[in-house]
């Protein structure tokens, strides 16, 4: 498998330093990727990376993960604007143990072969250098020029750059060169925006060593509306399952419009050309049956949580959208039903008026406050437009506590799309 030919199909590359496909064409080439180790969790802006590290390793070459436990203290200024805030050792070790199991679920580490995937921490090999060593050792062999003409920092110079994200070029640099020192790894690859910081390494590398060092760099993903990709109104995806439910990761991939699912399926699946060719073909034919979205959705939601993870994330859309029962909404876990209903209108009961009993129109108009009168209450429900957790009511319901769903939840929909939830007091 020629990983370059594979990686440009799937619009993966950007920039790519001349003999690195001819490279990866002659041996098996040892490739890493550094990850920002700022948050207990990986979220789907970083599954470009992730998946580059795949299709490296599916071409038969060795991964390196490298978690920035050292620069993570530090800083990188690409892309960024502001500042970073600086995190205890305490909490960084928290965040790389937690990204590391995320990882695990993407590469090999322990299949016995010798393209294994590895991950290392270069706090390990900084812990102990010292300032006046790291002067002798990396800032000799770059000038200054050379680093302010970096496009990452010429973007900062103008709001103001501190010497530390200033130095993080040279941090990133001696990265490389350690991992070729060390692990004979000949190839960086990351974000377009990533570009100058990665051929400081190569150029470090060459100037110490006289080795020969490789970069790739893969294109920012963006909406087709120009908009970051990778996060949704709640703000990032994550892949921590706590931080952004499997159901709510589902519907953000099969919610992304015709023209991003093209390309992202390209991205962020493993499906060959000819397969993803069929699909484009019969998305082209019937777009409202969303069969890339439904693809691209179902095969990412596996990855990363499970399959039964997308058949729950699955049972909880069709309850949402299609037509269901009381008896659904019980199946559901009492964390995907509130994923679900997130964000609906909310009023709460109390269990003394439960027990009494509420008259159905009282409980539309007054306690969900559905309705702005009871007589606008009472015409919907007379014409069959009122369910109580999706089944439908008359005017003679009481509403009580068997009525409650996870013994504290009653969901009330008011036609075909206004749902409100009424919690327990």
């Amino acid at each position: 498998m020629d990983l370059v030919k594979e990686l440009q199909w799937r619009g993966m590359v950007h920039n790519i330093m001349p003999g690195t496909q001819e490279q990866l064409n002659k041996e098996m080439t040892c490739g890493y990727i550094g990850f920002d180790p700022t948050a207990d969790s990986l979220h789907i802006g970083n599954l470009v990376p992730i998946m580059l590290l795949t299709h490296l390793q599916r071409a038969g070459h060795k991964p390196i993960v490298l978690v920035g436990g050292a620069t993570g203290m530090v800083g990188d200024p690409s892309g960024k604007s502001e500042e970073r805030v600086f995190l205890n050792e305490e909490t960084l070790q928290h965040n790389l143990e937690s990204q590391k199991k995320q990882l695990e679920q993407f590469l090999n580490f322990n299949a016995g072969e010798k393209n294994d995937a590895e991950i290392v921490n270069n706090y390990d090999w900084f812990k102990d250098f010292s300032f006046l060593s790291f002067l002798r050792e990396a800032g000799k062999h770059i000038s200054v020029n050379y680093m302010m003409a970096k496009e990452s920092v010429k973007k900062r110079l103008e709001t103001g750059i501190s010497f530390t994200e200033f130095s993080y070029q040279l941090i990133q640099g001696y990265d490389f060169y350690w991992l070729n020192q060390h692990k004979n790894c000949k190839l960086q690859m990351g974000g377009s925006d990533q570009w100058g910081n990665i051929v400081t390494g190569t150029e470090l590398i060459r100037r110490k060593s006289n080795n020969e060092a490789f970069a790739l760099t893969c294109p920012l993903i963006t909406k087709s509306d120009g908009s970051k990709f990778g996060k949704s109104e709640g703000g990032n995806v994550w892949l921590d399952p706590e931080k952004t439910s499997p159901y709510k990761f589902y519907q953000f991939w099969l919610n992304i419009s015709d023209e991003d699912a093209e390309k992202y399926i390209k991205i962020f699946t493993l499906k060959e050309e000819k397969e993803i060719e069929n699909l484009i073909q019969e998305h082209t034919e019937a777009p409202h049956l969303r069969v890339l979205q439904k693809a691209l959705a179902e095969d990412i939601t596996i990855r990363v949580h499970s399959k039964k993870e997308l058949l729950n994330a699955q049972k909880a859309s069709s309850i949402l959208f299609g037509n269901s029962t009381t008896e659904d909404l019980k199946s559901l876990s009492e964390k995907d039903f509130l994923s679900v209903f997130e964000g609906i209108p909310q009023s709460t009961v109390s269990k003394e008026q439960l027990k009494e009993g509420i008259d159905i129109i009282e409980f539309s108009a007054e306690v969900s406050k559905a309705f702005s009168s009871n007589g606008e209450a009472r015409r919907m429900i007379q014409n069959n437009g009122v369910s109580i957790n999706k089944e439908k009511i008359d005017l003679e319901k009481e509403v009580k506590m068997e009525d409650l769903l996870h013994e504290k939840y009653i969901l009330l929909q008011k036609g075909k799309k206004n749902y409100y939830l009424i919690k327990l007091s």
